[in-house]
C-alpha cells in the first residue's frame, strides 16, 4: 500500500465544507483532501445558504457584509451566474421574547446597509411580526456543488470517496485509506453535523454541543406562502417555496412535531410529497463554534446557520493561521470549549427544550 500526506483532512458534505478545502488549498498552499457525500440531488434539503441570517452581534454582521461580495463573485467564477439568485426572504415571530429579538436584528441590519423592512400588521397573521430583507443572496447548491466539486480538483484538492475508511484521532490527526493509498493527515476538521456525529467521540464530547432531532417535509405543490424563503425565529423553522410549487420545510424537532408545526403555519392538512428525519446540532447559546476540544482533537465547526458559506473564507484563514486581527477575535470568542452559561456571544434562538 502507497503512503501520501496532507495537512487537512475536510470532513463535510455542504458547500462551506467544499470551499474551505477549496480555498486552503488553492489561497493559502495547503495539501488538502476532501470526504463527503453529494447533498444537493440525492436527499431533500436540511438547510440554505442565505447572504442573510438572525443575527444579534454587530460584530458578527460586520464580518457577514465585508465577506458577502467577495464570495458571491467567487461563486459566481465557480458555478456562472445561474448559481445563486436574489431574493427577499422573511424572518417572523409570534412570541414576545423573539418579536422583541426581530427587532433588534432588524436594527442590526439596517445599520450595516442593509435593506430590511417591518412587514404591515395585514401581511401576517394576527399577533405575528416578520421582518423582509431585500435582495438577499441564495447560493443554488443543486447548481454549486457539482461545481465546487471541479473547482476544488483544480485547486488541487484530493477528492475522496465518500466511502473511504477514516478515522480521526483523539489528537486531531487522522488516517484515510483510500483504494490502495493510506493517506496520513495532519489535522482533521468536522465540518458539518453529520461529520462531528460520526467522528467526534462521547468522551470527547463538548458540553456546548447539543443533539437534536430534525425533520424535512416536503409538501405537493400548494398555495404560494408569503415570502419564496420564511424564517421563524421562535422555532428555527425555514420555509423554502420551490419552483415546482410545492414547499420544503426544515427545522429541529421529531416528524410530528414539525408537521404540527407545518399545518399550522400553512393553515390546514399538509400533503406531503417526501419527508426525512435525521440528527443535526445545536449551541446551547445559539451562536457558532470553532475550534478545538480542550485544545486538541480534530477542528470542529457547527452553528454557522444559513449563513455559514458565507464564513468560509474568514474560516480557512483561521485554519492557515493567517487570519485577520478581526476574524481572531470573533473566532476565539466562538471556540467550541467556551461556556454556554452566561455566554457573551450568544444569539437569539428557539428554545432548547422546543427542539427535542
Amino acid at each position: 500500500m502507497s503512503q501520501a500526506q496532507a495537512d487537512f483532512a475536510i470532513l463535510g458534505s455542504t458547500p462551506q465544507a467544499r470551499l474551505i478545502a477549496g480555498l486552503l488549498a488553492g489561497t493559502h498552499g495547503k495539501s488538502v483532501v476532501f470526504a463527503g457525500e453529494s447533498q444537493s440531488g440525492f436527499r431533500l434539503p436540511r438547510d440554505l445558504d442565505l447572504s442573510i441570517a438572525p443575527l444579534t452581534r454587530p460584530e458578527s454582521w460586520a464580518l457577514l457584509r465585508a465577506a458577502q461580495p467577495m464570495v458571491q463573485k467567487l461563486i459566481t467564477r465557480i458555478g456562472g451566474r445561474t448559481s445563486w439568485s436574489r431574493l427577499d426572504p422573511v424572518l417572523f415571530a409570534d412570541s414576545a421574547e423573539g418579536q422583541q429579538a426581530l427587532a433588534h436584528i432588524r436594527h442590526m441590519a439596517e445599520g450595516f446597509g442593509l435593506a430590511v423592512e417591518k412587514l404591515p400588521p395585514n401581511a401576517m397573521a394576527k399577533g405575528r411580526e416578520g421582518v423582509v430583507f431585500r435582495d438577499a443572496t441564495m447560493i443554488h447548491r443543486a447548481v454549486v456543488e457539482p461545481a465546487l466539486d471541479r473547482w476544488m480538483l483544480q485547486q488541487g484538492v484530493h477528492l475522496l470517496d465518500p466511502r473511504s475508511d477514516v478515522m480521526v484521532r483523539a489528537d486531531g490527526s487522522g488516517e484515510i485509506r483510500a483504494g490502495e493509498t493510506a493517506i496520513s493527515v495532519t489535522q482533521c476538521v468536522l465540518a458539518d453535523d453529520a461529520a462531528i456525529l460520526r467522528h467526534l467521540p462521547a468522551e470527547n464530547w463538548p458540553a456546548l454541543l447539543l443533539r437534536r432531532p430534525a425533520t424535512t417535509i416536503l409538501t405537493e405543490p400548494a398555495r404560494r406562502i408569503a415570502a419564496p424563503v420564511m424564517l421563524e425565529i421562535d422555532s428555527g423553522l425555514t420555509l423554502w417555496q420551490r419552483p415546482e410549487g410545492g414547499i420544503a420545510a426544515f427545522g429541529p424537532g421529531p416528524m410530528d412535531h414539525v408537521l404540527g408545526e407545518v399545518s399550522a403555519l400553512l393553515g390546514g392538512v399538509v400533503h406531503r410529497a417526501g419527508q426525512s428525519q435525521y440528527e443535526s446540532l445545536a449551541t446551547r447559546d445559539g451562536a457558532p463554534a470553532a475550534g478545538r476540544i480542550n485544545g486538541s482533537g480534530p477542528d470542529v465547526l457547527a452553528g454557522f446557520g444559513p449563513s455559514g458559506l458565507f464564513f468560509a473564507p474568514a474560516l480557512a484563514r483561521w485554519l492557515a493561521g493567517v487570519a485577520t486581527e478581526d476574524e481572531n477575535r470573533w473566532l476565539a470568542a466562538r471556540l467550541v470549549t467556551r461556556a454556554a452559561q452566561a455566554s457573551p456571544v450568544a444569539e437569539y434562538a428557539a428554545p432548547l427544550e422546543a427542539m427535542s
